[in-house]
């Protein structure tokens, strides 16, 4: 842990970042509140993980004898009664919970009142009311088919589930699928864990990807909110299967050498009473903020209160779970923006530090995130974190020990919106060379970060997809080979340079959403009253991409490639470094680690012999889009040799005295090694 000496000898963020020393006070305080709070809930040996033990105390839990025992905190209940299969649903008082102190209830049965698959419920009476309810720690949840209610289940099957595969070791600079498990099949349905494991895993080691982030993993009522108004924390999403069947997919992840990271929400829960924790024991701020600060005005949702004692107990013994229950290899925590303000970064710009360190911040979420990571780095040395967040906190995917929040990874979401303005508002060949680099590797020095050209986010209904944005209905019509469509040939070229320039400046990691590696076509829009309920763009057409005679096959062949590139060259492992920004052409030509990477995004001029400078040597060429079996040109020659020209050149990083001559087709990139 962090030591006084250690911010004497500067060590810290404002060391390293002039524009931080004037808040050097307050990163001091929010780093000594963040120990303090470390200290009140660690265990006797000092370790947080060892204090972090709330699921194993509520919740049901079958005891050593083969009893049963179920415990509840609702301090504001004047009585609970477990209802379920086993008394009709009947309020009685031989299922009537106990108060033992604390707001805590509890209650033993034999081991024949409960067994596998007995659905219960608790019925909480408080002053003034009572109602139904689900425990808040349950882990199991089911949905009625016909009322779609919701009920907790006992999940206790006669042989625990038998691991395989350890996990696959650190990811320090992961290659994320991102996917959602009920929308990866092709039919019109809720996909399943086990046809994921089947059919999809697969395809992303295919790929090359060695981390899936997978969403909606957690409990929530209503399908259509992407999984992001979760009811129940601890229960994984029974509609898409059960508890071993997950574990059978995990476990099958990590035999491929994937590494399974969960979408997970700690930003805000639905406002449900019958299936969430909404008014839980009649109260509004059971686990929650009171007034205005406990509702979120956009979501429509409930805020956690995270400077509550039982709140923090509750959504870290969350993490605890995930990881051990499921052996899972990290989170990329949604909505960090919201828990970082109190006006939830609604309307904001963030321009400037200020936002950063004033009265604006809830430094009770500050300091939650910043457990989060220690606790998970305490349980999995090997596990990462990755925050989503628009704001540009500074400091919070720096260490802790240098004053930061501890997130190993943030999300460069900025990448993504600006690729969405460039192709929204300009025609490429008013696209800035200097922007597009700039918006590319603008990321501080101190935080490691994910790219992506487009996630899930860009797929959503009322958006469009690059694809999409680029082709619109054409590609209804003409994403045949056979097709002639300079709309599509435009399409089909700048989504391979869009990708590929997004990796090969990605700070240090690199992520898709699924099917988008091969432009799956249109939107996503999940079952609603508004679309009558339908299915049809809630699922993942693979089989567009299975066909020679189809231009998606070329861009998933394209993708495995720009993978096994990234891969094999380690350019995560260096940092892009500039050489040509030609805006007059439109060419922007950068190095990285033993690559060259060029590209020509003018549409219409192809340039031969075009010069710069560039470190002496021989170069051959590993990649290019233009290769027929991405569905190019053939205007280039893969493996070609070129050799650089002593010769000084004007033409880009004049600190080399060597020239490189390169022949540039429009809409095109291509990829050099040094290799003498």
């Amino acid at each position: 842990m962090m030591e006084e000496k250690d911010i004497e000898e500067g060590k810290m963020i404002y060391d390293e970042d002039p524009w931080l020393k004037p808040y050097k006070a307050s990163i001091d305080a929010r780093h000594e509140h963040i120990l303090n709070e470390r200290k009140r809930l660690a265990g006797d040996d000092g370790r947080l993980s060892s204090g972090i033990n709330n699921h194993l105390y509520y919740g049901l839990h079958r005891m050593e004898d083969g009893s049963w025992v179920f415990r509840e905190w609702a301090p504001n209940a004047t009585r609970i009664h477990l209802i379920g299969d086993f008394n009709n649903w009947k309020r009685s008082d031989a299922y009537l919970l106990h108060p033992v102190g604390n707001g805590n209830w509890e209650i033993s049965l034999p081991s024949m009142f409960l067994s596998h698959g007995t659905l219960y419920k608790l019925y909480i009476e408080w002053p003034g009311g009572g109602g139904e309810r689900l425990p808040a720690y349950l882990t199991r949840a089911v949905q009625d088919p016909e009322t779609k209610t919701f009920c907790a289940e006992v999940w206790d099957p006669s042989e625990p589930y038998a691991w395989r595969n350890s996990g696959p070791g650190r990811r320090p600079h992961p290659l994320i699928y991102e996917c959602h498990i009920g929308m990866s099949s092709e039919e019109e349905k809720v996909a399943s864990f086990e046809e994921f494991r089947r059919d999809v895993l697969p395809h992303v080691k295919d790929l090359g990807y060695d981390t899936i982030q997978i969403m909606a993993l957690q409990e929530h009522p209503y399908y259509g909110s992407f999984g992001y108004q979760v009811s129940n924390f601890f229960a994984l999403s029974s509609r898409f299967g059960t508890p071993d069947e997950f574990k059978r997919l995990v476990d099958d992840a990590h035999g491929m050498g994937i590494a399974v990271v969960m979408d997970i929400v700690h930003s805000h829960s639905v406002d449900n009473e019958a299936e969430g924790l909404g008014r839980f024991d009649g109260r509004e701020d059971l686990y929650f903020y009171t007034g205005w600060q406990g509702r979120h005005p956009a979501w429509g949702s409930r805020c956690f209160n995270y400077e509550k004692h039982e709140t923090k107990m509750f959504l870290l013994s969350n993490c605890k779970f995930w990881m051990e229950e499921y052996h899972l290899d990290g989170f990329r925590f949604d909505g960090v923006t919201s828990m970082l303000y109190w006006d939830h970064g609604l309307g904001k710009d963030f321009a400037g530090y200020d936002n950063y360190f004033n009265k604006g911040v809830d430094e009770n979420a500050v300091a939650y995130l910043a457990l989060a990571n220690m606790l998970v780095r305490e349980l999995n040395p090997d596990a990462f974190t990755i925050a989503e967040d628009v704001s540009g906190m500074a400091g919070l995917a720096a260490p802790f020990e240098k004053g930061g929040v501890g997130f190993d990874f943030r999300m460069s979401m900025g990448v993504a919106d600006n690729w969405i303005k460039w192709i929204k508002t300009l025609p490429d060949e008013k696209w800035s060379m200097g922007e597009i680099w700039w918006q590319l590797t603008n990321k501080r020095s101190d935080e490691k970060t994910i790219s992506y050209a487009e996630c899930h986010d860009q797929a959503m209904v009322g958006d469009k997809t690059i694809m999409f944005r680029l082709m619109d209905k054409e590609m209804y019509t003409s994403m045949n080979v056979d097709s002639i469509s300079p709309v599509v040939d435009r399409g089909m070229a700048l989504h391979k340079m869009i990708r590929l320039v997004t990796m090969a400046t990605a700070g240090d990691g690199y992520l898709t959403f699924m099917g988008n590696e091969f432009g799956h076509p249109e939107w996503i829009d999940f079952p609603r009253e508004g679309n009558g309920w339908s299915y049809r763009y809630a699922r993942r057409q693979w089989s567009l991409m299975k066909p020679d005679y189809l231009r998606y096959s070329y861009l998933n062949a394209f993708d495995r490639e720009m993978t096994a590139l990234c891969r094999s060259e380690g350019i995560f492992d260096g940092r892009p470094e500039l050489m040509v920004q030609d805006e007059l052409k439109k060419i922007l030509i950068f190095k990285r680690i033993n690559c060259i990477f060029a590209f020509n995004f003018n549409p219409s001029e192809s340039f031969s012999d075009y010069g710069f400078a560039a470190p002496a040597g021989k170069y051959v060429s590993i990649l290019d889009t233009d290769e027929p079996e991405f569905n190019g040109f053939s205007r280039l020659r893969n493996g070609e040799d070129h050799l650089t020209v002593h010769e000084k050149s004007h033409n880009g990083d004049q600190k080399y005295d060597d020239t490189l001559f390169l022949y540039l087709p429009s809409r095109c990139a291509v990829v050099l090694r040094k290799i003498d």
